[in-house]
């Protein structure tokens, strides 16, 4: 079976239905194939900074998010090896939607019931790619084939496009991380702040989501004798709950009581910067988003954030290309939309290569500088350089990926 599609979308993540609803929004329809049976939800939550809430509003849907997450109004550092607090840093009047940790859950869902019935193709996974004249002809496992004018790899670190477009596989930064979300029936009387926590080569953080679910995170360097305790999830929480040093009583409670089910360590790995200087973003009409383009390490907390920016300037890029009218009606029409495809698909990956670079070196730099550990490098992190750090996370939320809307 053959299909013809003018966009193909794999993977139905945050930048894979972010760019599908912007380009739904513009008149464009596109094909998502997602390879699981239903949405993928692992990761919790994840924090919206000021920067994704502007994408979100560009699609159309940041006021339905807003109303079912509270706001955040500053972050605080305590240390796990004395218990005192080393910064607090209150953030500045919310713009775009201030900060708020927001469930994946809920944002996969309101992105996908924008978009008309059968955008999205469940139990698709992607097995090759090829060439077919002007199309890109792509092979799933059941047998279906699909040509397409444009293909975007949106499928995450182990991304199939992106190896198509011949990145290499991400990096392991050596350090794992355990993540879960307690809900409670009752108010769970924490402030509306990031809390978060740094020991001796460890890291963790409690964020709150709404009145009464709470989102937490671990973060450390396992030892070998440490990773053969990551298939067990009892271990692992016993593990974790070993390192916490001296967290508050309230916020250790909050990893207590999550179910052992959710204790699945996640290997942080990364696509280092330099690769973006001789690596290909875009390939004719092919091109990556999302994690595909650049998995960071979490401690900027901007992963999310920079997919739904992709998602939009992908969105708008593509329009231009696909919703001006070509200058002859004749064969040659073909040849010079996909001669405006791929100029769009470059303007796309000039606008997201250098923000890409930022992003995933500054996240792996705090993430090492705050996961320290010896004395003088505790020192250097507590005393001095914890205002420097926080000030990273609001100066990298200030950016603006602008709106929908093309210019043709």
């Amino acid at each position: 079976m053959e299909n013809v599609v003018d966009v193909l979308i794999v993977g139905a993540g945050i930048s894979g239905l972010t760019t599908a609803l912007g380009l739904h929004r513009l008149g464009i329809q596109s094909l998502v194939l997602e390879s699981s049976e239903e949405l993928r939800i692992t990761g919790f939550a994840l924090s919206l900074w000021t920067n994704g809430w502007k994408a979100l509003d560009a699609v159309g849907i940041g006021d339905s998010l807003r109303q079912i997450h509270d706001e955040l109004d500053g972050i605080i550092t305590t240390s796990m090896i004395s218990g005192d607090k080393t910064s607090e840093l209150s953030f500045p009047a919310p713009e775009e939607g201030g900060v708020r940790c927001v469930r994946r859950k809920f944002l996969l869902e309101y992105l996908a019931k924008e978009l008309p019935s059968g955008t999205i193709k469940f139990s698709s996974k992607v097995v090759s790619i090829e060439e077919s004249g002007l199309l890109k002809l792509v092979h799933l496992a059941d047998g279906t084939l699909i040509k397409t004018k444009v293909l975007i790899g949106c499928d995450g670190v182990n991304s199939v496009v992106a190896k198509w477009l011949g990145f290499k596989a991400p990096a392991f930064t050596g350090r794992c991380a355990v993540r879960g979300c307690l809900q409670l029936k009752s108010n769970h009387n924490f402030e509306p702040k990031m809390s978060q926590f740094v020991g001796e080569g460890v890291r963790a953080g409690i964020i709150p989501c709404d009145d009464k679910t709470l989102y937490w995170f671990f973060t450390w360097t396992p030892s070998a004798e440490e990773k053969e305790m990551e298939e067990n999830p009892g271990k692992l929480k016993q593990l974790v709950l070993s390192k916490l040093g001296e967290m508050p009583d309230a916020a250790r409670a909050v990893i207590e009581e999550t179910e052992i089910s959710c204790f699945q360590p996640a290997a942080l790995r990364y696509r280092p910067p330099w690769e973006f200087m001789w690596g290909n973003i875009v390939k004719g009409n092919v091109c990556v988003a999302g994690d595909a383009l650049h998995p960071m390490t979490p401690d900027l907390g901007q992963g999310g954030c920079a997919a739904l920016e992709d998602g939009v300037v992908l969105a708008r890029c593509i329009a231009e290309a696909l919703l001006k009218k070509p200058s002859s009606q004749d064969e040659k029409a073909e040849r010079e939309q996909h001669e405006q495809l791929e100029t769009g698909l470059r303007k796309y990956a000039a606008e997201r290569k250098w923000r890409s670079i930022e992003l995933i070196g500054t996240a792996y730099m705090v993430g090492r500088m705050q996961q320290s550990s010896g004395v003088f490098a505790k020192f250097m992190r507590d005393k001095i350089l914890s205002q420097f750090l926080v000030g990273l996370l609001l100066r990298n939320a200030k950016f603006d990926c602008g709106k929908l809307t093309p210019s043709l």
